[in-house]
Parts: C-alpha cells; structure tokens; sequence
C-alpha cells in the first residue's frame, strides 16, 4: 500500500477518509456512543485508569519501498524534536542497453547540433514543515561501488549512506510555486509539480559524448549496465543548509529522471528534444545487461540540545518513523472484577508549545499502539480491537496471520489512533488521539488473561521478526509528523483510559 501525503491545506480528517473509502468516519470519542447506556452510577459507571508512562527512542532503522514517497529536506529548527536531514540516493538508468540518443537516424553532432544541458528531475508529492523558507539541494555523485551493483531486492535501511563524490548542482526550492507551470525550450512540453536541478555542464558533456552508438564500445557508458556504472553508481540528492520542512517526493513515477536536452537533425531537420534515464524496476533483456536501480532513503535525527532528550516527567514525545515511541503500563486493569465492558479507550492529548510552530510541523495522523510479549523484548499487534470483523492471531499459532488482512489492515473506525482536532481546557486548538482496547480489556476481566504493557509509536510500516521478516505498510509518510504529548501524570493533559462498563 503506497502512502499518499496531503496538500498543506486539507485537514487530517480527510487523510483518514482516503484509507477508509468504504467506510463511515466516526468520532473516536463516541464511536458506539448510540449503542452504549447511559453512566448513570446505577446501572452503568464510568472509571478512569492511571497509565504509567516512560519515554523511549528507537535505536534501528526503517525500510522504505522504491514505489512509496521518500522525505527530502530539512528541519533545522525544532526546539521540541532536534534536526532532521532527509536525502535520496538513486540510480537513473537508461530502460535498454546499448542505449543510444536519440532516434536511429538522428544526426547528434555537427554544427548547430548537441548537448544543451542535462537536468535532475524529481516527482514531487507534498510538504510538510514551514514553506515560507526554501529548502537547499545539493546533487553528488554516488563514489560507493558496492550501492552500485544492482539488485532488485536489496534492501537498505534509512540509516545507509553510500560514499560521495564530486558536487554535480545545487538549488534553493520554493515549494510554493512547485505546483506552476514549467515550458520547456522546444515550446512544446511543459510540467508541474517536478522538483528541477540543473546538473553542470562539465558532467552533462561527459555523460553526453558516451553514446553507445560511437565505435568505441568500451568508452561508451550505454553500451552495458556494467561498463555504465563504471562511469556512474547513481546520484545523491541532499539536503543542506537552509529549510525548515520536508519535500515528499516519488523517485518511481516517470516524472522522476535525469532529462538530457540536446538538438538533433532527423532528415534534414534540426529540433530540439530530451531523452530520459530512469528509475528501473523491471528489464526484459539478458541477465548480464540488467538495468536495475538501487535506492535509499536517508534520514538522520539529531536530537542533542532538545527537549526530547531530556523531558520533565509531565511529558513524552512521539515522533514519527524513524523516531520514538512511549511505553505504556495501567496496572488498574488486572484488579478490575469481571464486568460488562461496554468501551475501553485510551485518551491521548497533544501539550500546546508554540501555535505557528505545532501548525507548521504537525503531529502524526496516525498513532498505534501493541503489546510487548511477555518475557521478551518482543512486540505482538493487540488482540481483537484491530479489526474486529477479522480473525487474526497476534500469537501466530493458530494459523491465523498475526495481523487482520485487507487495505487497510486496520479497522481506523473501531480501532482509533488517527488524528482529531478539539478545544483544551484553555481553549487552545490541540491534536488528540484515542484507541478502542474494549475487547482485549474484556478478555482480561474475564478470562483473566495476562495485562500486557502497551507501545505507543508513529510507524511507517509494522515489522513483527519473530513471525515475520515481511515490512506491513501502515497509514504514515516517512518521518512526517511529530507531537508532544501529555503522561500519565500531567494534570491538564493526562493519558488516561476510561472504561464504561455494567455491573454483574
């Protein structure tokens, strides 16, 4: 499932109806409200659990799919969460080997023939951060022979960064006029929503007089894949300097390539046209000629000097994929007597900092929360709130898989964990969240099942190794998103979870 980011306009509730089509959105807060007695003390009560709560930091990486968003940008300024440096490394390739340009019976050179310029085009898909500040790009080489070598179905953490070589162009976007209009030279073409980075000319000459069409194949970086990479292992794109958000960008979209302009003369015609090298994922050719791309997503937190490294007992900090997470306990449960539980939910308020800041770099829309395994540094999903009209096993033992399969996987409506918006106590606009634990909390009062600790993160994908090395995509863009919220022992944002329930 490819994650999708949202212009900056649209509010997250429309985000959660893009996962949700076939669905009705509900209130988290009062999802059953219509089905559920009234709290009279009489006949059905309302109580209110203390969660004890401690933060936590995620020490590995994440993986991201060639064919979903990839960050790119900066955060240089977030007193809450640190800097966070977003870059891309990727292999453009031509589709077919010997590759030529041009058609067969093109002139290339000659007078009035040749080289324009060569450009680095990136597909963009939207922001997150403060817009009003451009964000800074530098393109390099890829110097890493080992990046280079092609496989399909190498995966590389967020936290691999291949060695660099020489700088090829730089750029200061702005993200706000990404969504014009751009006419190409020839008056034919234009494009939108396209990130685009001039490479220097002294490369793009390079390049340009290796075409496999002249006699020296040896010298000719498209007559093969292996003699290609000799001349280029990929291209790095990074963030540096300036900016205060990320750029969401799709590297396998066709919009994504390095177009190479150049005039040509075609029966006695000179025209001026591009030709592209791309992101490839498929070849049809021989083995020895595959044309296959490597990628990498590279995302480094640094969070030395804010307050997430060091935060007052009153407060935790969620950040998402590759960030943090919160360890939750609520020793209440296990002393609860049997009893009708009608809604189990867990209440998570977002503490306002700074209103321009908490607008611009927003929380996440979507949290989760699982078990850690008894005994174990393992984690397992939460039995039977996550879909309940599915059956899954978060054992893995019954033959059932361990999380509810479908798109999405994850009942939103029943389940909770996406973003709200209310009014505080002090009337300030604040993000909340709740999760619906009803049915879990009910097996715990009456089969007396054991109460399992719970962790609360902001995932990009659910990874559970001892059933699974396979990644399950959840509803996050990579490293979009971030919060601070209240603990269990805040007194005007407390985590809490509130049970309705009836008497037997």
């Amino acid at each position: 499932m490819q994650k999708r980011i949202l212009p900056i306009a649209f509010p997250a509730v429309v985000l959660f109806s893009l996962f949700n089509l076939n669905c009705t959105k509900l209130d988290t807060t009062d999802i059953g409200s219509d089905l559920l007695p009234a709290v009279d003390n009489v006949n059905t009560f309302a109580d209110t659990l203390l969660i004890n709560t401690t933060q936590g930091l995620f020490s590995d990486s994440t993986y991201i799919n060639r064919t979903e968003d990839f960050a790119l940008g900066a955060i240089n300024y977030d007193p809450l969460f640190g800097t966070t440096s977003a870059h891309i490394f990727m292999q453009l390739k031509p589709p077919f080997y010997p590759y030529y340009l041009g058609n067969a019976m093109d002139t290339i050179t000659g007078p009035g023939l040749g080289l324009d310029s060569i450009v680095l085009c990136i597909k963009y898909k939207g922001f997150w951060g403060d817009s009003t500040t451009p964000v800074h790009l530098e393109v390099r080489e890829v110097n890493d022979i080992t990046f280079g070598i092609d496989s399909i179905n190498k995966s590389n953490p967020s936290n691999y960064q291949p060695t660099l070589g020489a700088v090829l162009g730089s750029a200061d976007i702005d993200v706000t006029k990404l969504g014009n209009y751009i006419k190409f030279s020839n008056g034919r073409d234009s494009v939108r929503n396209q990130i685009r980075i001039k490479l220097n000319q002294s490369w793009a000459n390079q390049l340009f007089g290796r075409d496999s069409i002249a006699a020296n194949a040896s010298n000719n970086a498209f007559y093969s894949d292996s003699i290609y990479r000799r001349f280029y292992n990929g291209i790095a794109v990074m963030a540096s300097g300036i900016g205060n958000g990320l750029m969401y960008a799709n590297i396998a979209d066709t919009a994504t390539k390095i177009e190479i302009h150049y005039k040509r003369k075609n029966k006695g015609k000179i025209d001026s046209v591009y030709t592209s090298l791309i992101l490839n994922s498929t070849f049809t050719g021989p083995a020895s000629n595959k044309p296959l791309s490597n990628t990498v997503n590279n995302i480094i937190r640094n969070r030395t000097g804010a307050r997430i490294s060091s935060p007052t007992p009153d407060e935790l900090f969620l950040q998402a994929a590759p960030g943090s997470y919160v360890n939750l306990n609520i020793p209440g449960i296990a002393g609860l007597s049997n009893r009708i539980i009608h809604r189990a939910e867990i209440i998570i308020e977002q503490i306002p900092t700074d209103p321009v800041l908490d607008e611009k770099l927003y929380a996440p829309n979507f949290l989760y929360i699982d078990l850690k395994d008894t005994g174990t540094n393992k984690w397992k999903p939460v039995y039977f709130d996550l879909s309940p009209s599915q059956s899954y096993d978060p054992d893995f033992t019954s033959g059932n898989y361990f999380l509810p399969l479908g798109n999405p996987s994850i009942d939103f409506n029943y389940f909770g964990g996406y973003k709200r918006r209310k009014a505080d106590l002090f009337g300030n606009q604040i993000t909340y969240y709740n999760f619906n634990i009803s049915r879990h909390v009910q097996q715990i009062v009456t089969k007396r099942t054991y109460n399992y600790d719970l962790r609360l993160y902001a995932p990009f994908n659910l990874i559970y190794p001892q059933y699974s090395g396979t990644y399950v995509p959840f509803s996050n863009n990579i490293a979009l998103g971030r919060v601070r919220i209240g603990s269990g022992s805040n007194p005007n944002y407390k985590m809490k979870l509130r049970i309705v329930y009836s008497k037997l």
